[in-house]
């Protein structure tokens, strides 16, 4: 089933505002008309505002003064600390995925940048040649044929599908984080979504201004990108089309 994945190419934040940009000025699924592919729209929408209303009154103000107080370095700094910890799921997921060159890969620059590049705030990994990759269990899933499921908006999450909520499971084994306890479990939890909030500061800035339905622009969004994950930028045609609801 390798051919699922015809290349693997790691993705950018500009590619992705792109995706959320073209995604907007498509005029798709701006309606509030119930999509069929997402049949739970009546039980997602106030999941969806109750997180944004936790956004805009707590999480976003936070991050803002975040990126105002903390230098740049800084913060790079803690946001490489937590991708570099993803980079144990990654390689588990490539052993999963049939690639166990690049899981050895993956685990190697774990390896590096928790050492030489002190716990992964920096990254002479890749001046190595030990390329960063991302993979997630529910890309696994869906290599082995798992259907994606209904859009599922979760809490405090965000958007989601069925598949890719049950490959949430296994990630939160896999995060070293989880296994903190105590006060430092707070603090620890709380710089990494401050951390991942401030680097979306722009992105969401893009939804607000650009979106006539919120909800709905996030969730084609989502759709979209994740397909083009999945299929690592090149999904086929009839797949691409079926990710996006039916709204006329």
């Amino acid at each position: 089933m390798r051919h699922l994945f015809p290349s693997r190419r790691s993705g950018s934040a500009a590619a992705t505002l792109a995706l959320l940009i073209a995604t907007a000025l498509s005029g798709c699924a701006t309606t509030g008309e119930s999509a069929s592919g997402d049949p739970i729209e009546p039980a997602n929408r106030p999941v969806f505002e109750f997180n944004q209303g936790l956004d805009h009154q707590v999480v976003r103000p936070v991050a803002e003064g975040y990126e105002a107080q903390v230098p740049a370095p800084v913060r790079s700094c803690v946001r490489n600390v937590f991708s570099n910890l993803g980079d144990i799921f990654t390689s588990v997921n490539q052993l999963l995925q049939g690639e166990p060159g690049k899981a050895v890969s993956d685990i190697s620059r774990f390896g590096v940048n928790t050492t030489v590049g002190v716990l992964g705030c920096f990254d002479p990994a890749s001046s190595m040649g030990l390329a960063k990759h991302k993979r997630d269990f529910g890309e696994t899933l869906a290599l082995w044929g798992v259907p994606p499921g209904p859009y599922v908006v979760l809490p405090l999450l965000g958007p989601s599908t069925v598949r890719d909520a049950f490959g949430l499971v296994p990630g939160w084994f896999f995060d070293p984080t989880n296994y903190v306890a105590g006060p430092a479990a707070l603090a620890l939890k709380g710089t990494q979504t401050v951390s991942a909030r401030s680097s979306n500061l722009k992105a969401s800035d893009l939804i607000d201004s650009a979106a006539l339905d919120p909800y709905l622009f996030t969730r084609d969004a989502f759709l979209a990108h994740r397909l083009d994950q999945i299929y690592d930028g090149h999904p086929p045609i009839a797949d691409a089309d079926s990710a996006r609801p039916d709204v006329n």
